[in-house]
């Protein structure tokens, strides 16, 4: 295995096979580690449509049912630094079927769940588990498929499900809680943990550093603090909005935290995030495309979720197809991405990407207080199949040329964009739209705000990136 030749014992790579196709073991393992990624995606949106009906069941009030998703969205964000170090350090494979432990049991306890408390309490532990398994699960999958064209194509793959699993799970979330009742979409989630787990340990290699520094203690205490007190803030404010005073509390402290943790790093003879890493234009300005893509994109998808519902009157339904067909034109993307970026490389294709994500953007200004499903299908079809191509190039870019020793940290990097950028768009944004004279001219707002933005990211990731090679 040429994961780590000084802790495994050397044997041909199961992902690299002369003509660089996969082998039929490498795409079990890649099926695997997608399956879980996808997994975790679906957890994000398959309970949204769902929450009136649970909040009736378990008496949860209106205010609270914020908890629902801030529940799993705290230590799902906030940890996935300190568990993808910690695999790093003591075994990757390990801690990933450990983490589905904790998801499956977490899923099911949540099924089960007889009040508010039991419920939030298996939310809180799915985060958990889905905190172990994102980056475990994608430093697996770069340290077992070799940089190049197979590490392209399971990256698009992988990528492909992830953005499919936000929008499968909206689509599933309405059929699931109409026809069988919302507990069914927690079941799912643990039957789906169940099939992994049996599934990745005779498949999974299992890799870690050579070297075992001591866990950054002090690093971990101020990064995880600080991010969970960021990513409080903004799932309350996107609630409540940014009056009260819990929300800034906790985001002051929130930064206060993170600028402290950057401080620790410096000075740590063995630090949890190496802030030479950090230097690194293709992980500074790669995490930041992605902070843009996804943060921006999940605002989209919310304000059209309005827009379609409340300004159309669309039903749940038919407002799910629209993003059916999202998600068909990201499964499209995915199995070209790869190709794309073989052709023109990670830097130009993120740099693309994002322009094509912000134009489409542009384009959905064209809809009407009336009339508008049409273009706005067509609009946000095409602005997910770039955010596809941002989402895997931008994995791509920040991942390549780092050592297998420190996958875990690249990779817990990368994640860790993905969920805080799918945490702030949201609270960010999102509140424009409800604080215009008409929901109509908020989300016309929204969407003109977000498609700048990801424009200017464009140009400034061209410009730091200009040098880099992709």
């Amino acid at each position: 295995m040429a994961i780590d030749t000084q802790t495994t014992t050397p044997r041909p790579h199961p992902a690299a096979p002369a003509d660089d196709r996969l082998s039929g073991r490498a795409k079990l393992v890649l099926f695997v580690l997608c399956a879980a990624q996808f997994m975790v995606a679906l957890d994000f949106s398959v309970l949204n449509v769902a929450l009136p009906v649970l909040g009736r069941d378990l008496g949860l009030s209106q205010s609270a049912l914020q908890w629902a998703v801030t529940a799993f969205a705290l230590p799902s964000g906030g940890f996935l630094l300190l568990f993808g170090r910690i695999a790093d350090l003591y075994g990757r494979k390990k801690l990933f079927l450990t983490g589905l432990a904790v998801f499956g049991a977490a899923s099911l306890l949540a099924t089960l769940a007889w009040d508010p408390a039991s419920f939030l309490a298996g939310r809180a532990l799915q985060g958990l588990g889905a905190a172990v398994i994102v980056p475990t699960g994608m430093s697996l999958l770069t340290t077992t498929f070799p940089e190049g064209p197979l590490r392209d194509k399971a990256l698009g793959i992988s990528g492909t499900l992830l953005s499919l699993g936000f929008t499968v799970g909206m689509l599933l979330g309405g059929v699931m809680t109409d026809t069988l009742g919302w507990r069914s979409t927690m079941g799912l989630l643990a039957a789906a943990a169940v099939i992994v787990l049996v599934l990745a340990p005779g498949l999974l290699p299992e890799s870690r550093t050579p070297e075992r520094p001591r866990l950054d203690v002090p690093g971990a205490v101020t990064v995880t603090g600080g991010l969970l007190a960021l990513i409080y803030a903004l799932s309350t404010a996107a609630q409540r909005g940014f009056g009260g005073v819990d929300v800034w509390g906790t985001l002051v402290a929130g930064l206060a935290l993170l600028g402290a943790f950057v401080a620790v790093e410096s000075k740590s003879p063995a630090p949890l995030v190496s802030l030479p890493m950090l230097r690194r234009r293709t992980v500074a300005w790669g995490n930041l495309a992605g902070l843009v893509t996804f943060s921006m994109m999940s605002t989209v998808v919310f304000v059209l979720t309005l827009y379609l519902q409340e300004t159309l009157g669309l039903s749940s339904f038919r407002t799910g197809l629209v993003f059916g067909v999202q998600g068909i034109a990201s499964v499209l993307a995915g199995s070209y991405a790869p190709k794309v970026i073989g052709r023109f490389g990670a830097r130009r294709t993120l740099i693309g990407s994002l322009f094509g994500q912000g134009l489409f953007g542009i384009a959905l200004l064209g809809i009407g207080s009336g009339s508008g499903a049409l273009l706005a299908t067509v609009a946000v079809s095409v602005a997910s199949m770039c955010h596809l191509g941002a989402i895997i190039s931008y994995g791509l870019t920040v991942t390549s040329g780092v050592p297998d020793g420190e996958q875990g940290l690249a990779t817990g990097l990368v994640t860790t964009t993905q969920q805080v950028g799918l945490t702030i768009g949201i609270p960010l944004l999102g509140v424009l739209a409800t604080t215009q004279a008409s929901l109509f001219d908020g989300v016309r707002t929204v969407l003109a705000v977000d498609a700048a933005i990801v424009l200017a990211a464009g140009v400034l990731v061209a410009v730091g990136l200009g040098r880099e090679k992709a």
